[in-house]
């Protein structure tokens, strides 16, 4: 349903946002993330669960809690984003953009003409509360922010041009699989990896672009905020819950070994429920 961009708005007037992760396909982590305080929840729709509708109901979900949601298509495809815009999706970040022509087709793909190809179901569809939203054509542009992702040595080589395409409004930085491309993977701190993110850098602020990137074994967040980055999707949601599962159990197990001892159990963090 039609809402002003508020996270966009935020973003161009020079704020920073630190955002979450939601690739469990569930509506109920889009619930619960939602009320925590999140500049943003990320819906992973690349690497995550879930297909247009599921797309649909965390969007559903996340509406329904105080935070913005942006949603990850599964690739620079026209098709797709036209669907998922139709949705509802205000905010949609696209993977693996490389070069300037795929800058391009990615950002018309998101817009009505004349700055863009999108095509035209204003009248029906959810995106403009199903045709009940008022001058739905002049304000569906305006609060549409695009996020293009440079994943790659060719990205990054060509950072300047794509992050010169009007209509971009974030250049992010996929730092792992920009170190993957040159046969670092699981190496984001290796110094190779780190030229190449400040090389994007330098290209994006040159731009006057939004610039982000996740955290990583180069940069945590202090670091990233200190070097410009503003939009920062940190924890991933099946990650919160693997990891604090693991740490409820790892208590289980201590306690049960110092019973299997005979000593006194350590102290446990209290229940959260």
């Amino acid at each position: 349903m039609f809402k002003p961009n508020h996270l966009k708005a935020r973003l161009l007037a020079g704020d920073a946002a630190y955002g979450c992760w939601v690739g469990g396909g569930s509506p109920t982590n889009c619930e619960i993330l939602g009320h925590l305080g999140f500049d943003f929840l990320l819906a992973d729709h690349e690497h995550g669960l879930g297909e247009t509708r599921d797309i649909v109901d965390a969007l559903r979900a996340i509406e329904a809690t105080p935070t913005p949601p942006v949603v990850r298509v599964p690739w620079n495809d026209h098709v797709f984003l036209k669907r998922v815009i139709d949705g509802g999706v205000q905010s949609v970040m696209i993977p693996q953009v490389d070069t300037p022509d795929a800058a391009a087709d990615a950002v018309k793909a998101c817009l009505y003409p004349p700055q863009g190809i999108r095509g035209y179901a204003a009248s029906v569809v959810r995106a403009s509360s199903y045709g009940t939203e008022p001058d739905y054509l002049e304000k569906a542009n305006a609060n549409m922010l695009i996020v293009l992702q440079l994943e790659s040595y060719t990205a990054v080589e060509h950072a300047d041009e794509i992050s010169a395409i009007e209509g971009a409004d974030v250049i992010f930085i996929g730092i792992n699989d920009l170190a993957g491309s040159i046969g670092r993977l699981g190496q984001t701190g290796h110094p190779e990896v780190q030229a190449l993110a400040r090389k994007a850098e330098r290209d994006i602020l040159a731009a006057g672009k939004i610039m982000g990137t996740v955290p990583n074994a180069g940069a945590n967040v202090h670091d990233l905020l200190e070097r410009g980055y503003r939009f920062i999707p940190g924890p991933y949601d099946v990650a919160l819950l693997r990891d604090s599962g693991l740490a409820a159990m790892g208590e289980y197990r201590a306690i049960q070994e110092a019973r299997a001892r005979g000593e006194a159990p350590p102290p446990i963090a209290a229940a959260s429920y």
